[in-house]
């Protein structure tokens, strides 16, 4: 099940970076979009993938047979993070737009005597 995580998050970094390096903008805010899904993979895949064991230790629950909570943490907060990384994306694209009336990255860039 890891190669198969694996070959999934490979996938989806190599689809965030093709989209990150294009010109436009909402281009741009996908691949970092997929680019934090593959690293949400990741750490899922790092933190070990399958077992029933529950992430908390109960009553009856030896020390040996539980699950680590820390990866399920650190993933649930960089799910929330990037939510809000990916609303400031959006509103500042849609406003760059509304302005420019473009999402061409060159078009956005501007000359020099102009400021």
């Amino acid at each position: 099940m890891e190669i198969i995580m694996s070959v999934v998050i490979g996938f989806l970094f190599m689809a965030a970076v093709y989209l990150m390096l294009s010109k436009s903008l909402i281009r741009i805010i996908i691949g970092t979009g997929l680019l934090s899904h593959g690293a949400h993979l990741l750490l899922l895949t790092m933190g070990g993938l399958g077992g029933i064991s529950p992430p908390v230790v109960a009553d009856g629950v030896s020390v040996s047979d539980y699950a680590d909570p820390l990866p399920q943490a650190l993933i649930l907060t960089a799910i929330v993070i990037s939510f809000a990384v990916t609303s400031f994306f959006l509103v500042l694209a849609y406003r760059s737009y509304q302005e420019l009336g473009t999402d061409n990255m060159d078009l956005l860039r501007g000359t020099e005597d102009h400021e």
